[in-house]
């Protein structure tokens, strides 16, 4: 499970909560925040533009690929002078930006579908980031929900017959979200589109599954995100590519196999992921057991 620098229960019911603020999507953020202080996401009051400037970049601000990308880039370019004392290539830091962007903007939709079945539009003109607070806002304007929640009656709902029509809504949501952003990032990347709709597979995967093990939920996380990501629903490549290892006291450790490579290679040939195809199966149990 890879977590960004944002700032350098299995038995809860899948039944969804009623909505007291008149938000469909406030009770899973602030939960999230509950278990990952590093991301505290906000709505932004009617009436009110998501924040800019000051630290703050929009998400259509990245996809247009301008001046803000080139700042929002700097950021991760002195950050990797700082830690490793060596220059990493263009394309580098620039996969590094977007996992840094991509990773919690892949939650803005993912946790209120995991916690609530709630699947919130987020177009990249509504949403704002600040890296160094880790901080985010999300504007929803609509959202699918299952029949039967209590936030079928807000407005912007849209009801979907069953679990995969609501799977899809997820997919389709990340992918307005993404396709924008990775048309930003994507020159720089220096990637085919295979290669980068393969990362935003990555994206979703590795975050879900990071929080479920915080909320701990990472069996339930890593069935649905199975259902989710089959394989086989373009524009996404790859499947989540989970499997279990065998520790050296028989004991299950759960991996999985990327869909694409984050490069931290070129930094630290030595130092792969644990989820990196590069790293074999005895260093990943390991990596795993000593964890654990």
């Amino acid at each position: 499970m890879t977590v960004p620098a944002l700032l350098p229960s299995a038995a809860r019911p899948l039944v969804p909560t009623g909505c007291a603020t008149g938000s469909p999507v406030a009770d899973s953020y602030a939960r999230l925040a509950e278990v990952f202080p590093g991301l505290q996401i906000r709505e932004p009051t009617a009436g009110t533009a998501t924040p800019r400037g000051a630290g703050w970049v929009g998400a259509d601000e990245l996809a247009a690929g301008g001046p803000a990308l080139d700042a929002f880039l700097a950021w991760d370019n002195a950050q990797v002078l700082k830690d490793y004392g060596q220059q990493a290539r263009p394309d580098v830091i620039a996969s590094f930006g977007f996992h840094r962007y991509a990773w919690p903007a892949c939650l803005l939709i993912t946790v209120p579908w995991f916690l609530h079945r709630r699947v919130p539009r987020t177009p990249v003109g509504n949403v704002s980031f600040h890296r160094t607070l880790g901080r985010m806002t999300a504007r929803v304007e609509s959202f699918a929900c299952l029949p039967g929640d209590p936030a079928a009656l807000l407005p912007g709902a849209r009801v979907v017959p069953d679990e995969e029509a609501l799977r899809a809504e997820v997919r389709e949501a990340v992918a307005e979200h993404l396709g924008p952003v990775l048309e930003g990032f994507g020159p720089r990347m220096r990637r085919g589109r295979r290669a980068l709709w393969g990362m935003a597979t990555d994206e979703i995967v590795e975050g879900l599954w990071y929080i479920s093990h915080l909320l701990g939920e990472e069996q339930r996380a890593m069935t649905e995100l199975e259902l989710l990501l089959p394989g086989t629903t373009a524009p996404y490549v790859g499947s989540t590519g989970f499997r279990t290892l065998t520790g050296p006291n028989g004991e299950a450790l759960p991996t999985r196999d990327r869909a694409s490579c984050c490069l931290f290679y070129t930094l630290r040939p030595e130092d792969t992921c644990v989820t990196c195809p590069r790293t074999c199966d005895a260093d990943r149990i390991a990596r795993l057991s000593a964890s654990a």
